[in-house]
Formats: structure tokens, sequence, C-alpha cells
């Protein structure tokens, strides 16, 4: 705007000059002197710096409003010329010659000179434009990292809660960032690089973070996608000029996110080897790492969710000596992770964070934070700032199986239907003795889901026998048994449990060995590590065709035993499942209590005696199916069992 105010101030004096485009007429003095005579001058305008022995030039207007201009002895007041000009009635003025002139000379150089600066300016302008969107011709191998000097990173191992392992695994690089003298009085080499790996949600960035926070170094944080771009060979000038801003501030720790954008195993052998962009960057990160340039005082850490699809190279020790392993929380660890999200919100006196944590297993750190925020968002709904027991329930109801829906949706006989079927589920696994405990049944629609019988372990398992795998199964199944017990037809409603029962079926026989008649053999179907079964499976089958009609005989076997059992055990107990049918069509939702107390068992308490599940075991242990018959199922795969309708 200051621009545009300059340009027009002066085309305001400079366009007035170039209007009158006719050049005044030049007399003669004689000529000057006999028009004044014939009263042929309208006006003149006589130059006031002039002297009586000097000659002046008068300009001013004929009586035809022509200009014209005349060179005169100097015009004193009381002259003959003066006294000459009076009596022809000639308006006579005095003025400056040499002003307007040095106007115009200004005026003329703003003409010329102003149209370059204008265009210097846009040039400029259009410059950094580019250089903004483009980073440059010649900065386009800049690295991208956002660097934190030793004042700014302010997370510190405290502020990550549970992980206590993981934090005193790491600490070591911590305690050789601060003292690297203790290592080379010993002969001892720091770790080079350390990989974090495990599932989304586990804070793999926020350890990072603590690990320089606490170190006080220097922290560059990038992602591995930073370094790949159009142009073959920028991805290795900006590993290059990482690692050299690193050294210049080391002792440092370099981050890089998602390290499998750039670290992906090369072409093996037999294969056409694309030069690409990609290689040429894990190259220079190979080199940068451990080289002919042997790099002291910097950590390089990564973190990945697959890490099954970086190149050896990579992984080998001198260049990610160390991989650590970030689980799903334990119990304990959820509720330290809960306690510290609920930091910033009032909870009420009903709220036990160890009783919402038991109801979450398999929930990541992130998970547990939405948790948290949902329920704030429940407790908002209602106009209270107080959060209670009910908002974290409907809140986990919210993240495993959708939005509630009214009771209403449902038909009287197809909510009659939805109540036989959770009965069964619940009735089973109230029933057996190794399956996971019930929590609560509810025929109110969530999600896809028109009913629910929820489960919840005692414990967080790590190995699974072949007696919960087999009870797991009829649990699964045992919705369709109430429905064909009681209906003596089955529904669609059972698509989702069929499907989630086949699935670990499966396993049981291909992976597990758990079949006499195929053997202890095992045929995994790959996938990701942490990311459930995204993966892809293998290329072709490695057994024959009769292999393939063995295993499907025997997950038939299995799958027909389970409906068995499952139909065996609610004929035994009909009137129990008449009981909770009638809970359920009165309340829509009874806790696990009232079905142990309908079927004349205690409450379940602990397990301790028992193994523990991991969070890398398929189906079953925690493939909770909470959802409708699309497979829906909860986050992180978490163990709270849930089979829907």
């Amino acid at each position: 705007m200051l621009w545009f105010l300059v340009l027009l101030i002066a085309l305001l004096y400079i366009v007035p000059t170039f209007v009158h485009t006719t050049s005044p007429q030049t007399l003669t003095y004689s000529q000057f002197t006999s028009d004044v005579a014939a009263h042929k001058i309208k006006t003149v305008t006589i130059p006031s710096s002039g002297s009586a022995n000097s000659n002046v030039t008068v300009t001013g207007t004929l009586t035809n409003n022509k200009d014209y201009q005349a060179v005169t002895p100097y015009i004193a007041p009381g002259s003959p010329l003066s006294t000459s000009l009076q009596k022809a009635a000639v308006s006579t003025s005095y003025g400056s010659p040499s002003s307007s002139a040095l106007g115009e000379i200004v005026l003329l150089l703003l003409w010329l000179v102003l149209p370059t600066v204008i265009l210097i300016w846009l040039f400029r302008r259009m410059a950094r434009t580019a250089g903004t969107s483009l980073q440059g011709v010649m900065g386009v191998g800049r690295s991208r990292a956002k660097v934190f000097d030793a004042e700014k990173p302010t997370t510190r191992f405290s502020d990550v809660a549970g992980y206590d392992g993981v934090k005193q695994e790491i600490s070591e690089v911590v305690d050789f960032l601060k003292n690297p003298g203790r290592y080379r009085q010993a002969g001892a080499m720091a770790p080079r690089g350390v990989l974090m790996v495990g599932p989304p949600g586990t804070g793999k960035t926020l350890i990072a973070r603590a690990v320089a926070g606490e170190a006080g170094v220097p922290f560059f944080s990038v992602t591995g996608s930073s370094f790949v771009e159009m142009f073959v060979g920028v991805g290795a000038a900006r590993v290059r000029d990482l690692f050299s801003e690193a050294r210049k501030a080391a002792p440092a720790i370099i981050f890089i996110d998602e390290i499998d954008a750039i670290g992906q195993r090369r072409a093996g052998s037999g294969a056409v080897v694309a030069n690409d962009e990609r290689e040429q960057t894990l190259n220079q990160l190979l080199s940068e790492m451990d080289g002919f340039d042997v790099t002291e005082g910097i950590v390089v850490l990564g973190a990945t969710n697959r890490p099954e699809v970086l190149d050896p190279a990579l992984l080998r020790p001198g260049r990610f000596d160390r991989q650590i392993t970030i689980p799903l929380p334990t119990l304990a660890e959820r509720e330290a992770i809960l306690a510290v999200h609920c930091r910033d919100k009032r909870l009420g006196p009903d709220v036990d964070l160890n009783v919402v944590a038991r109801g979450t297993p398999g929930f990541s750190g992130a998970d547990l934070a939405n948790l948290a925020n949902e329920a704030a968002i429940f407790a908002v709904r209602d106009n209270r700032q107080v959060l209670t027991a009910k908002d974290f329930d409907d809140a986990r109801d919210r993240i495993l199986l959708g939005r509630r829906e009214g009771s209403n949706v449902l038909l009287p006989e197809e909510k009659h239907s939805v109540a036989i079927h959770e009965a069964g589920h619940a009735l089973v696994a109230a029933l057996s003795d190794h399956a996971d405990p019930v929590a609560k049944v509810t025929i109110l629609p969530a999600g896809q889901a028109l009913g629910v019988t929820q489960q919840l372990p005692l414990v967080e398992r790590h190995l699974y026998g072949q007696d919960y795998l087999t009870e797991s199964l009829a649990v699964r199944l045992g919705g369709r048994a109430a429905e064909l017990v009681e209906l003596n037809q089955g529904s669609t409603g059972a698509a989702n449990d069929l499907a989630s029962a086949t699935d670990l079926a499966t396993k049981m026989v291909r992976e597990f060995g758990l079949s006499p008649a195929l053997g202890p053999v095992g045929y995994p179907e790959g996938g990701s590590v942490f990311l459930g079964a995204g993966g892809g499976g293998l290329s072709s089958r490695p057994f024959a065709e009769s292999t393939q009609a063995t295993i499907d005989s025997e997950v038939a076997r299995l799958l027909r035993e389970a409906e068995e059992s499952a139909v065996a055990q609610i004929r035994a107990h009909r009137s129990e499942l008449d009981q909770i049918v009638s809970l359920l069509m009165e309340h829509e939702t009874v806790d696990g209590a009232e079905v142990y107390r309908i079927v004349g068992r205690p409450v379940p308490e602990g397990r301790a005696a028992e193994t523990m599940a991991p969070h890398t075991v398929p189906a079953p242990a925690h493939g909770a199916t909470a959802a409708a018959s699309d497979g829906k199922s909860p986050p992180g795969g978490g163990q709270a069992a849930a089979e829907a309708i």
C-alpha cells in the first residue's frame, strides 16, 4: 500500500505536465511590445529574480488563450514597459520559474526511475515466493529438521507414565551423552542408534523427546518421508546436511520417525536393482551412521511400526545397535497413563482408574488419551464438569462399538431374538471354567452392533492353552446355539460370531498345531507384526491341495464340536437362559454379577496362577469382536472381548 500511494502521488504530479502537448509560442521583443499595444496580451508572468540590466524570459497567455514566451529586459515596476502593460490592462504577476523548472526535472526523473524501481521490487517479490514454495534452486537439498536447543526440550522420563523397563534400557543413551568419559575409560562404545518398535500410539516419539530432555542436548526431529522427493539425490543431500548440522551441535540426538519410509529392504538377488531416490537415501544414511567418516557424539533414534520391512544392513550392530520393543501398556501402566491424562480433569468419587484400566486391555497410550477425552465430552453433554464412572463406561463403548442408538430401532421380535442371542453368549461364558468372566450384557444397539456381551480378563495373558481356545470357540458360538435351542433356527445375527470363530479355528489348525489330523506343523499367514493382519498374506500356499482339504475338515470339526458343546450347555441350563432373557427384556443392560448369580456360580475375582497373554497373539486373545456382523474390532485388538450380534 505504501508503494501504491507513492506511485499515485507521482502520477498526480506527472500527468498534468503531459496534458498540454502544444509548446508555447515564442515572441520577439518587438512582437511582444506591439501585441501589448494592440491589446493581444492577456497575462504576463515576470521572473522576480531578474535585475535592471539583465534579460528575462516572460511567459503568459494571449487573448486567444494560447501560451507564449518572450525574452525582454527586466520589467521593473514603474518602467515604461510596465506602464504600457498597465495601460493595456494586462494582468501582471511576478513568479519564480526556476522552482517550476526544478519540479519538472524531479518529476521527469521520477517518471524515468519509478518504473524501474517497481519492476525490481516485483522481481524480488516473485523470487521470494518461488523460494518459499520450492525452497530455492540451491537449497533443495537442505534438511527439514526441526532443531531444539538444550533449553527447549522440557519432556522428562517422569512425564512418560509406565514403561519402566524401556526407560531403564534407554537411559544408558542419556548417561553416555552426559558422561561420555566414563565409557571411554572402560573401552566401551555407546550405541550408534536405537530403534524403537511397537504398535501405533505407544509413545515412541514421546520417549525420544524425553531422552533429549533428560540429556539436555540438541534434538533434531525429522520424519522418514521428509527425505523423499521427486528429484533423485535430494534425499541423500538432506541426510548429509542433517548429520552435518548434528556434528556442529554434538553431542546431539537425531530422531527419525517412521524410518521405514526410507529404510525399506532393497531389491534382492535376481531382481532388477533400481537406483532410485529411496535407495540412494538409504545408502547415504548407512554411510553416515557407520561409514569411513566415524560420527562421534551423535545418537540416532528411530521409530517404526513395521520392523519386518527394514533393510538388514540398517539393523546390524554399528548402526542400530539396539532394538527396544515398546509394547501396549500393561494394567499398571494403563492406570498410570490414565492418571496423567486425567490431571486436568475433575473426577467423581465413583471413578476408580484401576477399574477403568482393567476394562481397557489392549488400549495404547493414544487410545487411553482418547478415552479420557471422550469421557469428558460425555460429561459436557450432560452439563457437568465432574467426570463419573458412567462417563468412562460410555466412552469405552463409544470407542469399541460406536455411537449408542436408541432401543426403539429394533422391532419387538428382533429385540427378543437379540436378547436370546446375547443371553446365550453370557450363559456359555459364565459356565466355562477358562473363559474370561462376563462383565456386562446389553441389547442396546451401538454402532453396527445390535447387542453386546462384554468379557473382561482378570489378568493379562501371555500364553493360551488349548482349553481356553476351545472354550472361546464355544462362547463365540453361544449366541447361535441359543437361537437354535429357543427359536429352532439360526439368524443373520451370528455372522460376526461365525467369522471370528472360523478365524480362530483356522489359526488353531494352521499356526498353533492343535489339530491331531494335521500334526505339529505351522503355516502362518504373515502380515505386519504391530499393525495387525493388515499386511498381505503369503503369495502362494506352502502346502498341497490335500493339506488344504485336511485344514478345512479340521476347522469344520472344531466349529461343530464347539457348537455342540454350547448347545448342550444351554439345554442343560435353559431355565437360567430364560431368566437372563427376561432381565434383558426388562432392563436392556445386565451386569455380569447378575449373570453369575442366576447361574449359581461365584463371580471370578482373580486368576493369578493362570498364564497371561501377549498383545501379539492373534484372534482369541485380543480378538475382541466388539462389533456387528461386519467384523469391526476394537482399537489395538483389545482383550476386552465383546461378542456382538
